[in-house]
């Protein structure tokens, strides 16, 4: 008897379980009406725009917008419902006038697509861009939704950030909520290019950034030119296609955007107009910007927009997030949350979205807009210590700057009077990871935290290192390069890491099967720079060889504490391969077509007194 007790209980517990399943997955559809218009930009053209509208809204029972504009389909089309509304399910559940558009060119939309569309100069009533499509959103679906609360929110991760991120520019007095996450910022230093150098390892996504559809599409008109993986090995994908040259002309002649890529090889006017950075002035309303320490896409996008943000816009309420997340890794929960090899604790992304993301749409679209939601001014997470950590500014104003010099294999406070020494052959490259499979992947994910053990001890890798530390170290803000080089050849790539390198007794909270945690050399943060742009991104300068010649360069912020018993390495290579684009180490006008005759095999020093500046906290 009891048995069957038991049996019909369990029975029970897994329909109701069940049940439960079915009725979130169909929440939307059970809470929302769907409805799908065309809505006129001030120009003429018409962006398709799917609208998620409450049942229970009313007169009485009004609700605020949350908006996000996208160039990846605003899908599905149609009669069918998306599963699930906003960046996050506490949001869905709480309920939004959720808004979902296809930019101008993409998709259901009218017009022409352009990358990072260029800010104008609103000189008549018919000049365009993303700020004032956002605006013309907002001012339709104000006036044609019914019951709305007269407030605007926007989201959006990586290039739906981008248009979040124009979006605050729109200056609506609806708009009083944004949050760009991952957004681009700069497409000089943002995605394809670093410092100019071109990321070779985005080489598969170019179908979709660089093919203009010729009718409404519902479905990616430009899946019969991506290129398929053969072989596990996303390695011998790249040896096998030859220079960059060779891969444009056998893949991509017909793809706008490489062919744009391929010709401005300079920060000329092309490049400089898709620098969002300049235009973000006079911002009034409250701006969170979200990123992810390991985002291998878009690192530096969040961190500048928020700084530039900090300096332009005093009446904006602005805040940064950033956490151990890949990119838009903040979006879904993974338990035990690992990048790569590292664990970094349970259940962070559900802590953002619950306690930050919610909270601050929550307040500004259906709180007191005029009062602060009390967030942080910076909430980061330290990468080192695997904690969240507050600051009221940021950088850090108590953080003071350190140099750590790079000489003889080791980092030191003072610098020397000696060089370190390497030889690099464009014909032979660093491999920027041993991950094979990554490589084969829309963009390469795992090696922002891979293990560099596998670099050390190359000839063309020089290595500086600390001796263990005897108590925590806490990096907290920007990074500089400043490097003191001379070499044989007239020009040269400098890619830098900075590493942790682990006890070799380590035995991690979490661990993965197979993976060998004592000594592992973790990456914190890389940069590359082309020594072409040293002086000047709008004009390339050769390297006069055999001349000692500053290279200074930002990398990308960290907030990172080096335990007590770990040390601290720098690597410096001048190839990183097929992470990035091999520079052919002969200055030509454009090196994007070099071939195999133009890469100069070079002996490259580095100076005792250069060094990687640092902002510690003490």
């Amino acid at each position: 008897m009891k048995l069957r007790i038991s049996i019909l209980l369990l029975i029970f517990f897994m329909v109701a379980r069940s049940q439960g399943k079915r009725q979130d997955d169909d929440f939307v559809e059970q809470n929302f009406t769907k409805e799908e218009v065309y809505i006129p930009m001030r120009d003429g053209v018409k962006l398709f725009t799917a609208v998620y509208i409450p049942k229970d809204i009313s007169s009485k029972n009004r609700y605020p917008f949350l908006m996000q504009r996208t160039c990846y389909s605003v899908a599905p089309y149609g009669k069918e419902y998306r599963s699930k509304l906003g960046p996050n399910e506490y949001l869905m559940k709480d309920k939004y006038i959720f808004i979902y558009q296809d930019v101008r060119g993409r998709y259901m939309s009218e017009g022409t697509f352009t990358n990072m569309t260029p800010q104008v100069d609103h000189k008549t009533k018919k000049d365009v861009d993303e700020s004032t499509d956002t605006y013309d959103t907002i001012e339709w679906l104000l006036k044609n939704i019914k019951n709305n609360n007269g407030k605007v929110g926007q989201f959006g991760t990586s290039y739906p950030g981008f248009y979040t991120a124009v979006g605050t520019l729109a200056d609506h007095p609806a708009l009083v909520a944004s949050s760009p996450q991952a957004p681009i910022s700069n497409f000089w230093n943002d995605d394809f290019l670093h410092n100019g150098r071109f990321m070779l390892a985005y080489f598969r996504t170019f179908p979709v950034f660089g093919v203009q559809k010729t009718k409404p599409e519902n479905k990616a008109w430009y899946s019969d030119s991506m290129i398929k993986a053969k072989s596990d090995d996303g390695l011998k994908f790249y040896r096998d296609m030859g220079t960059l040259k060779d891969g444009y002309e056998k893949y991509y002649k017909d793809n706008f955007f490489m062919t744009e890529i391929m010709n401005h090889t300079n920060y000329d006017d092309f490049w400089q107009k898709r620098n969002l950075l300049p235009h973000l002035k006079n911002i009034k309303h409250a701006v969170m910007t979200v990123g992810g320490w390991f985002d291998a896409e878009d690192l530096s996008g969040p961190l500048n927009i928020y700084k530039t943000i900090e300096k332009t816009s005093p009446k904006a309420k602005n805040t940064i997030v950033m956490g151990p997340f890949s990119h838009g890794g903040w979006s879904y929960e993974q338990g035990k949350h690992f990048h790569n090899d590292i664990y970094f604790g349970d259940s962070i992304a559900t802590y953002y979205q619950k306690n930050i993301e919610t909270r601050f749409f929550n307040h500004y679209l259906k709180g007191n807009t005029k009062e602060d939601a009390g967030l942080p001014e910076a909430l980061m997470y330290d990468t080192g210590a695997k904690a969240w950590k507050e600051f009221a500014t940021y950088p850090p104003k108590e953080a003071q700057k350190v140099n750590f010099y790079l000489a003889s294999g080791t980092l030191k406070p003072s610098a020397g009077q000696g060089y370190s020494e390497y030889y690099s052959d464009p014909s032979n490259p660093v491999v920027s990871s041993v991950n094979l499979k990554d490589f084969n992947g829309f963009t390469p994910r795992n090696y922002m935290s891979e293990d560099q053990r596998f670099a050390e001890g190359r000839p063309d890798v020089l290595t500086f290192t600390t001796d263990v530390l005897t108590d925590d170290l806490s990096f907290a803000g920007e990074l500089m390069a400043k490097l003191n080089i001379a070499t044989t050849s007239t020009d040269a790539d400098f890619a830098v890491k900075l590493i942790d390198v682990y006890p070799e007794d380590f035995k991690p909270a979490e661990k993965k099967e197979g993976v060998v945690y004592g000594n592992y050399h973790q990456m914190v943060r890389s940069e590359i720079m082309p020594a072409r742009f040293r002086n000047s991104k709008e004009k390339a300068e050769a390297l006069i060889p055999n001349t000692k010649t500053a290279v200074n360069f930002r990398l990308q912020d960290v907030v990172h504490t080096f335990k007590k018993g770990h040390k601290i390495q720098v690597q410096i290579s001048s190839t990183w391969f097929p992470l990035f684009a091999v520079n052919p180490q002969k200055f030509m006008e454009n090196p994007n077509f070099a071939t195999p005759q133009d890469y100069t095999k070079a002996f490259i020093k580095v100076f005792d007194d250069s060094s990687i500046e640092a902002q510690v906290l003490k």
